[in-house]
Formats: structure tokens, sequence, C-alpha cells
């Protein structure tokens, strides 16, 4: 069987964990913490990186810090994972989603201006596959209407877009190192801060509220409760994990991007007949290969090809089921205009298996036997 995900590991793993162990301190902002924070802020350009729980954590802390409060409207896709809304509908805020562009499975930007009301606060734009978003007319609209922007980059560590990070041009940007991802802790994440001047509420806001990070600096003689927060740390185990992956990111992206670029290649002669539609990535965007996805005709389609693949060992995976025909989008927020594209394109789309070390002759093998299905 080809799984559709294999969690990255490079082989430094347990090495570092034992070393985080030897190291006596095994629980937040340890000394792989540090490295990890380190070299986010220095592949990115941002301000301050700070290692999260998960990006669901990320972002929840994005909406504390934006003071995000209940009538407040944010708006954002209803084709994302359900932490992109749960994060503001923990604070009582109402998710206006807008259609996505079938292109790019990204929000359109072209939208978005319509379903701003006197009550919006926040925009979320959701990097899909890790190509970008049209940040320029996103961040024009926040500007215009005095918006914050909360990228959701879960799945763009290593994108970019008109050479600027994903997750460093809106206010806050969060990545997710999750196990399905591209460098993985298992679960966790990070909250990217683009102004310095909030790095300080976001550390006592992750460190239960206290001032711990200017006491371990020696900024202060004693920390105290100074504010509202939460415990947001990760432990320094998960971190070492990361780190490994993080040391080696320019060779998983490699060969992540061989694998994507062989799927392109040998299912394009499908793609040129009008059999099946590739992924998109605009010429202004430079993604990380985080997934390669095909889209068949119609759902009856998908649904006969995921059983033929399956029948071949190849297991394939699709997402999302759009939050607003979910019983709590339902409640809970609302759609701006008509769903054109996102439950049509939803139902469509369909993940290929994609991990740092999937062979040559598996994506080979995967693509032959795609060709087989639409030839019978």
């Amino acid at each position: 069987m080809i799984g559709f995900n294999v969690a990255p590991f490079t082989g430094k793993e347990f090495d570092y964990i034992r070393q985080a162990i030897e190291a006596e301190h095994i629980c937040g902002d340890g000394m792989f913490t540090k490295k990890c924070n380190g070299w986010i802020e220095e592949r990115t350009g941002t301000a301050k990186a700070l290692l999260t729980t998960s990006c669901t954590h990320a972002t929840e802390m994005a909406a504390l810090l934006l003071n995000i409060q209940p009538g407040d409207e944010v708006i954002m896709p209803s084709y994302t994972f359900v932490s992109t809304a749960n994060a503001f509908v923990l604070r009582g805020a109402v998710p206006v989603f807008v259609d996505i562009r079938p292109d790019t499975m990204n929000l359109d930007e072209n939208l978005i201006e319509e379903a701003i009301t006197e009550k919006t606060r926040a925009i979320v734009p959701v990097h899909y596959a890790g190509v970008a978003c049209e940040m320029d007319k996103i961040m024009e609209l926040a500007s215009k209407y005095r918006l914050a922007v909360v990228e959701d980059a879960a799945q763009g560590v290593c994108s970019f877009y008109k050479g600027k990070a994903l997750g460093t041009m809106g206010d806050y940007g969060c990545f997710s190192f999750h196990e399905t991802k591209n460098f993985s802790m298992g679960e966790g994440g990070a909250l990217l801060i683009r102004d310095s001047e909030h790095v300080e509420d976001a550390e006592i806001l992750r460190e239960k509220g206290t001032n711990r990070s200017k006491f371990f600096r020696g900024q202060v003689d004693k920390y105290t409760w100074v504010n509202q927060g939460s415990s947001y740390l990760p432990s320094d185990m998960n971190a070492a994990y990361l780190w490994a992956q993080l040391e080696l990111a320019d060779q998983i992206t490699a060969d992540r991007m061989k694998s994507w670029n062989a799927y392109n290649e040998q299912l394009k002669p499908l793609k040129d007949q009008g059999r099946i539609e590739l992924p998109s990535v605009p010429e202004d965007c430079v993604h990380n290969a985080h997934m390669f996805y095909l889209k068949a005709k119609d759902l009856e389609e998908r649904t006969k090809l995921i059983a033929y693949l399956k029948e071949a060992e190849i297991q394939t995976v699709f997402h999302y089921v759009p939050l607003h025909t979910g019983e709590a989008g339902k409640k809970l927020g609302r759609f701006s205009g008509v769903d054109r594209y996102t439950t049509k394109e939803s139902e469509r789309i369909l993940r290929l298996p994609m991990y740092y070390g999937l062979r040559d002759e598996q994506v080979s093998y995967i693509s032959e036997r795609i060709k087989e299905f639409y030839e019978r």
C-alpha cells in the first residue's frame, strides 16, 4: 500500500530529543525551541516567531492579540480547515465566508470588498497548498478599511509571494508543523509577528499571562501575572524533532518538488485531453510542493477514481467539506454572495500521496494507474 502521508523523518530526531532530555529542560522554550524560532525568523524575515502547540493555537493567539470581540465579523474562505474559523468563533466573532477562485482554491480577492461591513475586523486569507493568495489586493483592502490580516499559512512554510515569505505580510501569520506538513513535530505550529511592538504582548499571552520570557532574559528580577494568557508552548522535545527537519529544509523541499514535478509531467497528457485539471501556480508565487492534487469531472467520477486507486493499493484523500455547509457553519457563520465554486470544486479535488521520501517509481505507478482509470 502506498500511503497518503508519511511523517517526515531525517534520522537526527532521536539524537536531538536525547540532547533535550540531557539538558534537563524538556518543557517549553528550551534550546531547540529557540533554534526553531530563530530559523523561522531568519528564513522569513518576520520580526518574531514563536513556536506553538499547534497552528490552531497560533491562530487563536492572533485572535486574542487583535482583541476580537463578540459580534465582530472576520472574512475567510469556507474552503478551509475548521481551525481557521474556530479561532475567531471562540471569541464570539462571526466568520463571513467568501467564495474561492477555482484556479488556486484560494479566496477570491475580488469578492472580499463586498463582504465588508461596519462589523468587519479582519481578513483571514488561507494559502491553500502553499500557493499564495493575491496578497497585494488583500493588503490594499485591509489598509483602505483599517482591517487586520491574519495569514493562515498552515501549508505555506517555505512558500513565497513576490519574494515575500507567506505569513509575513499580514499582522500575524500562522504555520503548522502537524505530521501531515512538510516539516513536522507531530503536533505544533508557530505564530509569526510582523510588527515588533506586538511581540511582548504575544510572549505574555503564550506564557500563561506572565512576563516569564522577560525574566529568563534577565529583564525583570521575578515574573508575575501581568495579563490574560494560556499555555501555548510546545515541549522542547517536540521542538527537537522539528529542528532535525528544519536543518534539512532545503533537501526536504527539493525532494518534494521532484515528486510534484514528476506528477505534473506524467499527468499532463490527461490534462491536455481535458480529462482532469492539475494545480495552477500563479507567476508571482513560489510554492513548496506541499500537496499534489487533481480535479475529476465531478463527485461521481472522483468517488470511482478513489475506489479504483484503493484497489491498486494507493491511498488518496479529499478535503474540505465547505464550512458553511456544516451544522456549525450554518449556525455560527454566513456566506457572502453566491457559492459558485466552493462546493463544486471541493467535490472534484483529489489529493495524491505526497511526502518526503516518496520514490520515483511510486509516483510513476500512481500516475499510470490514474491514466489506466481514464483509458477505461
